[in-house]
């Protein structure tokens, strides 16, 4: 059996699953969209975009130890380090590469990693490229510190990606052992939560604590960062694979993230919008005897179960102009097929009223 046969059987049996993908060419055509994790709208915000608009330059040219340092990834790193009171911060050209890049290299300070089970697939490619014992703990479960084996890594979302729901990341620091690590992904929360949307990590004050963000989501632009002490960031220039031998950041999107930044900050009332909005969606989801959390994510997954179940409702919403894409296995644990709503601030109210409308009639004909 050739190897083009051997993909062909294989693309079969995700078929039969119901798990098949494709990436659509068109545009959303109109429809309203609520799967963007551009949760304040920074993306197409005016002065975001006019800095690519002046972009001299597109690409890099270049990792940044050879011809790819720029003015604009330095000053970008000064004002995310400062932003969450960490010492230093640096840049990676996605969060993707940011992840795999932070876990092997604290990995190798550590004698075991401990991973949540509904960590992302970036978290847990890390943990499979890093060469120490792993263990994957029930999901917001953690194994009490006498039950770890020496220093540990662990790893977690702070708002989880598919969930929506939050992590105590309090008790997680008190019980963290002397010779730990905590690496917390905030994908999802920075410049959603906390004072000037700092995230759930910006309280924890302390050297064991490293955090993991995007420049993709709230801030609109492109690319991933870790922040944390120094000496971490030093040992991820000196030994990241994904740092030392990609290609940097093309420097018009770290100024577009720096511009993202400074506007974030000071959006209180976009954060009180977007956070309104959720509760909005959250109510209407009650109505309709659907579980919604209380937790302070944009994320509200509508769980169906099954996932043609899911595909028919995420189908069916598109044709109605509503776009909530159907999340399926591997994404999610089997039999947890969901539509993920992401909520942003830039939603109006009637939207959210015909997507809880839409959602009705829909489940009602299954």
């Amino acid at each position: 059996m050739s190897y083009l046969e051997r993909l062909a059987r294989d693309l079969d049996g995700i078929r039969a699953a119901g798990r098949y993908r494709e990436v659509q060419r068109h545009q959303l055509d109109g429809a309203i969209d609520f799967s963007s994790n551009d949760y304040l709208g920074l993306a197409t915000n005016r002065a975001v975009v006019a800095a690519l608009q002046r972009a001299t330059r597109a690409g890099s040219g270049g990792a940044r130890l050879l011809g790819g340092r720029h003015r604009e990834h330095s000053l970008l790193e000064e004002e995310l380090a400062a932003w969450l009171g960490r010492e230093r911060a640096l840049v990676f050209s996605s969060g993707y590469h940011a992840a795999i890049g932070a876990m092997t290299v604290l990995a190798a300070s550590v004698d075991a990693i401990y991973s949540d089970a509904l960590n992302h697939a970036s978290l847990i490619d890390g943990a499979r490229l890093s060469r120490v014992p792993r263990t994957i703990f029930p999901h917001r479960a953690l194994p009490p510190q006498r039950e770890r084996r020496g220093a540990a890594l662990i790893v977690s979302e702070s708002i989880f990606s598919m969930d929506g729901d939050a992590a105590d990341v309090g008790a997680m620091l008190r019980d963290l052992g002397p010779d730990d690590v905590l690496l917390l992904d905030e994908a999802h929360a920075l410049g959603v939560v906390g004072s000037e949307g700092r995230g759930l990590a910006a309280t924890l004050h302390d050297p064991r604590v490293v955090v993991l963000g995007t420049l993709s989501k709230a801030l609109g632009s492109l690319g991933g960062f870790v922040a944390g002490p120094a000496i971490v960031i030093d040992a991820l220039i000196n030994r990241a694979r994904t740092f030392i031998f990609d290609t940097a950041l093309p420097p018009a999107l770290a100024l577009a993230a720096r511009i993202a930044l400074v506007t974030l900050r000071a959006d209180d009332a976009g954060r009180g919008l977007l956070h309104a909005n959720v509760a909005y969606l959250r109510a209407g989801l009650r109505s309709l005897g659907l579980p919604a959390i209380e937790d302070p994510s944009p994320i509200v997954p509508i769980v169906l179960g099954d996932e043609r179940r899911t595909l028919h409702v995420s189908d069916e919403l598109l044709r109605r102009k509503l776009y909530a894409p159907a999340i399926r296995p591997p994404t999610v644990p089997p039999g947890t097929s969901r539509l993920r709503v992401s909520v942003r601030a830039t939603h109006p109210l009637e939207a959210i009223d015909v997507l809880v409308g839409s959602v009705r009639s829909c489940i009602a004909t299954l």
